[in-house]
């Protein structure tokens, strides 16, 4: 069924109210390509969305709104090492992390409670603690909006990158990610030096982890840290963590001593959040947005914000980190 002239607001986790103009919920690979052959709706521009956690809707969508809710969750295949799991792209990412720690299949436990769907996981090659999709991705599958075709996509077609894939640049807004299957271990290879896991463990008094305690660590760490969407509306990290050249990281840390940086390849990783928080933003309310006071680098809505808002401030804290440190901010989010 198609919906018409549909408020977006419970589909985007910043809780925006724009409009669509119309909507299809799909739940099946056969369901979406009747709506893709439907020649009512040939003329109508379409926009894909998912679990809504990492767009910033700043005017209405005036398109057809395809809500990706394909579901499932299987075993499909394992080898002497492997467990290979498929699900839909509707799945709640954070569900299907559950799903095979309750089984016992090792690898994604540092990305739980990630918010957003299956379907935009690879999209973004989602990342965390360490860890990202990438590591574990083994196949997805897509359908072709102008053709209604199913491709499948190996790790290297995906052109995964730093929250990033084929799907954000060059193949953007040309296919809806149907499926996913992961690669994932029977035994656990833990990944407990990032961050704050291993001071979590220790204070929760676990000296020999399993991947079940590492998920609960991470999810400890991620509620005392970052605001619940449902509470309080956000899409998460709000900015990429900038890479440079390291010769400059060692030219900024002349000058700002306590500058963090990580290797990233033969460049280095700064950290965000840091450059925001010392130009002055961390907690600052600017009209009805503003940073979060428990970490910089999430943008929230304290309630009536708009997109338009939301996107202006961002420009400042871009503005204002360049002007401070000659460091250009990338927003990881998808603005519309």
């Amino acid at each position: 069924m198609i919906e018409k002239n549909v408020c977006l607001k419970p589909y985007n986790t910043f809780g925006l109210g724009a409009q669509a103009k119309l909507m299809a919920r799909v739940d099946s690979v056969s369901n979406l390509q009747e709506i893709l052959a439907d020649n009512s709706l040939h003329n109508e521009p379409r926009f894909i969305l998912g679990g809504g956690s990492n767009i910033l809707l700043t005017k209405d969508i005036d398109a057809l709104v395809i809500k990706n809710e394909i579901s499932g969750i299987e075993l499909i295949n394992e080898t002497e090492d492997s467990f290979f799991v498929k699900s839909g792209a509707g799945i709640p990412w954070h569900e299907l992390v559950m799903h095979c720690i309750t089984n016992g299949y090792a690898g994604i436990e540092n990305l739980s409670l990630i918010p957003g769907n299956v379907g935009a996981a690879p999209m973004q090659n989602i990342g965390a603690y360490g860890v990202e999709l990438k590591d574990v991705f083994h196949v997805l599958e897509a359908v072709e909006l102008a053709t209604g075709n199913v491709r499948s996509f190996s790790a290297s077609e995906c052109e995964f990158g730093y929250r990033e894939s084929v799907f954000k640049r060059k193949l953007k807004d040309e296919f809806v990610i149907s499926s996913v299957t992961l690669r994932l271990n029977k035994q656990a290879n833990l990944n407990t030096s990032y961050g704050a896991i291993d001071q979590e463990l220790e204070r929760l008094g676990i000296s020999s982890p399993t991947i079940k305690d590492v998920s609960q660590a991470v999810i400890g760490i991620r509620q005392s840290k970052l605001p619940d969407p449902k509470v309080l509306g956000n899409s998460g990290s709000f900015f990429k963590n900038p890479v440079v050249q390291t010769v400059i990281y060692e030219e900024l840390k002349t000058k700002y001593p306590e500058i963090p940086g990580y290797p990233a390849g033969e460049n280095t990783k700064l950290a965000a959040g840091w450059l925001i928080e010392q130009c002055g933003w961390k907690g600052k309310v600017v009209g009805n947005t503003g940073s979060h006071g428990k970490q910089a680098l999430v943008l929230v809505n304290y309630g009536n914000a708009t997109g338009v808002e939301i996107f202006n401030l961002s420009e400042q804290i871009m503005k204002s980190v360049y002007d401070t440190f000659g460091v250009q901010l990338e927003r990881e989010v998808n603005v519309y």
